[in-house]
C-alpha cells in the first residue's frame, strides 16, 4: 500500500511538472530577448583627444565618405570617443610610433546602436548601391549579412574598439571627398584609390573584400609591413585584431564586454551631470 502511494505520489508531481512546461512562456525556450541598449555615457568614456592630442582623427561616419553615402545616425561631431583604458593604451601605442615616424590615425572609435540600425537599414535597401563602386565593387549587397560584412550588433558600441591605420610623418592633408565624384574601387592601387594620407595597406578603410583579411597572403612587401606593424603595436598593448579587418582592433580586457551603448558621439553626451 505504501508503495502505491509513493508511486501515485511520483505519477502526480510528473503531471504537474508537464503541465507547468506547457504553460511556460513560448521565449523561454527560445531565443534569449534583446536587451535594450545602454543610452547614457559611463563616467569613464572619454575624448580620444584627453587623453593623446596628436592621434590624428578622420571621423567617417560623420561625413558623407562611407559605403552609405551620407551622415551616420548619431555622429553629432566628428569625434572619437572610447574607453579611458583603450584611450590610454592608444596613447601608449602612439608614443611607440612616432619615434619611428609614423602617428595613428583613427576612422571610427565608439559606434552607438543607432548608427549601427542605420547600417542595417541601408544594407536591406537593395536598390542603394550609391558607393559600391568604391567599398564593395566586387560582393552582391544582398550577400552583406551573409558574408558578415554587417551586422545587427558591433563591437564598437561597447566603447573599447577601433578602427585605424598609420600615417607617415610630417602628415599631409587628406583632401575632402565629393559627393557625387567619381568611384575607385577600394582595393586599386594606392595610386589611384581615393587619396587617403595614411600608408599603403593595401585596401582602403572599410573595403568589403577578402583583400581586407589582415594576414591576406596576396598583401606583401610594403603594404604586408606597414599592416603588420600597426598590428604588432597594438597587439603588444593589449589589443586584439579582428582577422577580416585590417584596420579593426579591440583592447582588452573591455570595459563593458556585455553592454551596447546608444549615446551620441559629441562631447555633450559626455557631460557628466551634477
Amino acid at each position: 500500500m505504501t508503495r502505491l502511494t509513493a508511486a501515485a505520489r511520483g505519477l502526480v508531481t510528473g503531471l504537474a511538472v508537464l503541465l507547468a512546461l506547457a504553460s511556460a512562456p513560448a521565449f523561454a525556450s527560445g531565443p534569449t530577448p534583446a536587451v535594450p541598449p545602454v543610452r547614457k555615457a559611463p563616467a569613464d568614456f572619454v575624448p580620444l583627444g584627453s587623453v593623446d592630442r596628436t592621434i590624428i582623427q578622420e571621423m567617417r561616419y560623420s561625413t558623407p565618405h562611407n559605403f552609405v553615402g551620407t551622415r551616420i545616425d548619431g555622429y553629432r561631431e566628428p569625434l572619437c570617443v572610447l574607453t579611458r583604458p583603450a584611450a590610454e593604451a592608444l596613447h601608449r601605442a602612439q608614443a611607440r610610433l612616432l619615434r619611428r615616424g609614423y602617428s595613428l590615425k583613427v576612422y571610427d572609435c565608439y559606434r552607438p546602436q543607432r548608427a549601427v540600425d542605420h547600417f542595417v537599414r541601408w544594407a536591406e535597401d537593395l536598390d542603394d548601391r550609391a558607393m559600391k563602386g568604391e567599398f564593395y565593387p566586387d560582393v552582391d549587397k544582398s550577400r552583406l549579412f551573409e558574408d558578415g560584412y554587417i551586422a545587427a550588433k558591433s563591437g564598437h558600441s561597447r566603447g573599447s574598439t577601433v578602427d585605424l591605420t598609420l600615417v607617415r610623418l610630417p602628415a599631409k592633408p587628406t583632401r575632402p571627398y565629393v559627393p557625387g565624384e567619381p568611384l575607385v574601387p577600394c582595393f586599386a592601387p594606392a595610386d589611384r584609390r581615393f587619396p587617403d594620407n595614411s600608408v599603403d595597406m593595401g585596401t582602403g578603410y572599410d573595403c568589403f573584400d577578402t583583400l581586407s583579411h589582415t594576414l591576406d597572403p596576396r598583401i606583401r612587401g610594403a603594404q604586408r609591413a606597414h599592416r603588420l606593424l600597426l598590428k604588432d603595436t597594438l597587439e603588444a598593448l593589449g589589443f586584439v585584431n579582428l582577422a577580416e579587418e585590417w584596420w579593426h582592433f579591440t583592447f582588452r580586457p573591455e570595459a563593458y564586454p556585455d553592454t551596447y551603448f546608444d549615446f551620441p558621439v559629441s562631447r555633450k553626451s559626455l557631460i557628466r551631470s551634477p
